[in-house]
């Protein structure tokens, strides 16, 4: 018998939430990142300071939220992958200019590392209050994605995914992850693939929708010859400002939603965990399906049906998956950590009652809050 312990290749480092969010940037690409630090997405920002320069990009921190995301929308346009990363109150500041980027289909990427609110809060406890603010906190009608791991190694196959995402869809893309995942330590598989949508260069085509069919266009930036006009305006498919035209204005804000919308169904991704015969169904998402997952297992151990919607994306809202599950279950519980800003969407689809699991009080919601409603007849 051989003594010798054997030498075993490790397969992933032990990480936090926030790292993961780096390094699945850099990994998809991330070149410019510009931010103004915030409790409890600092740490993020302190070590892109880090390894933004060695990685070829650009670091900067800018003076406040808003010039923040301005700053990412125009390195976006000089051909940039930027991001920057912020948390509940920095993110309402941030909202006027991501709508400039929705309105001027900008791709960029935004970390909102959620903390218990409103406004302050509690700045160093969790929550998961921006649910809403993410898909309704800028003005007018448009489209968002909005993804919502539950895992540090989702975190960094997510920022990888937002990246590509932002790019294919030429609009900015929300990671949604809390104080508990961005602390949370486990190890993670640096060597999971993450695709990279290249932008293609082009030139003469017009840089906000066909002319003809009104489908999206590939973006041109600045610096190679193309005389770019990139306003928030109502503008035509040349940017040039037409705020009195109704069928242009229509155009605008169909493109903009349609892109999203064709492809919602294989946008709005969620795991089910056994649905096939669950009486009581949770729905959540983020750290809140960990708790959810470990109270169906409890419920399971005692002999009771349910069963685990799990959203990876928040937004567009999987309404197909809930309308289904709402029509073979008795109930559906969801689990957030707000007062139930989920719920209400989940009520808007589901014909089956809709019960909930809230907490705002900065602390987790433990699995045996989750069984107490299960439990309930």
């Amino acid at each position: 018998m051989n003594d010798e312990k054997k030498k075993v290749k490790p397969t992933g480092r032990m990480m936090d939430g926030n790292t993961a969010c780096v390094e699945g940037a850099l990994r998809a690409g991330c070149n410019f990142y510009a931010g103004y630090p915030i409790t409890p997405s600092s740490e993020i920002m302190n070590l892109m300071a880090r390894r933004m320069p060695s990685a070829g990009g650009v670091f900067i921190q800018m003076e406040d939220e808003i010039a923040s995301i301005a700053a990412v929308i125009g390195a976006s346009w000089a051909g940039a992958r930027a991001v920057t990363a912020t948390s509940g109150p920095g993110l309402t500041l941030m909202l006027e200019n991501i709508g400039y980027a929705l309105a001027t289909e900008t791709p960029c990427v935004i970390i909102d590392v959620q903390r218990c609110g409103p406004s302050t809060g509690q700045a160093t406890r969790p929550g998961q209050g921006d649910v809403m603010q993410v898909r309704f906190g800028a003005s007018g009608d448009y489209e968002t994605i909005a993804l919502a791991p539950w895992s540090v190694q989702e975190v960094y196959e997510m920022t990888g995914r937002a990246f590509s995402l932002a790019e294919r869809y030429r609009m900015p893309v929300f990671l949604l992850t809390d104080e508990l995942l961005a602390h949370l330590r486990e190890v993670v598989d640096l060597d999971t693939d993450v695709e990279i949508v290249e932008r293609p260069e082009v030139h003469g085509v017009p840089p906000f929708g066909d002319t003809r069919t009104n489908a999206p266009t590939p973006m041109p930036r600045f610096g190679t010859g193309e005389k770019l006009l990139v306003t928030g305006s109502a503008h035509d498919e040349w940017g040039y400002r037409r705020t009195t035209d109704p069928a242009v204005q229509r155009r605008l804000t169909e493109r903009i939603a349609s892109k999203v919308i064709k492809d919602r169904v294989e946008l709005a991704e969620v795991e089910e965990f056994h649905t096939d015969d669950a009486e009581v169904i949770l729905v959540s998402f983020g750290f809140s399906a960990r708790s959810s997952h470990a109270a169906m297992r409890l419920a399971r151990d005692a002999g009771m049906k349910a069963g685990l919607l799990r959203l990876k994306a928040l937004w567009p809202f999987p309404r197909e998956a809930v309308r289904r599950l709402g029509s073979s279950a008795e109930r559906l519980v969801v689990v957030e950590m707000n007062r139930g800003m989920l719920r209400r969407e989940v009520e808007r689809v589901a014909s089956c009652p809709v019960q909930g699991v809230h907490k705002t009080e900065g602390e987790p919601i433990h699995p045996r809050e989750i069984l107490d409603v299960i439990q309930q007849r």
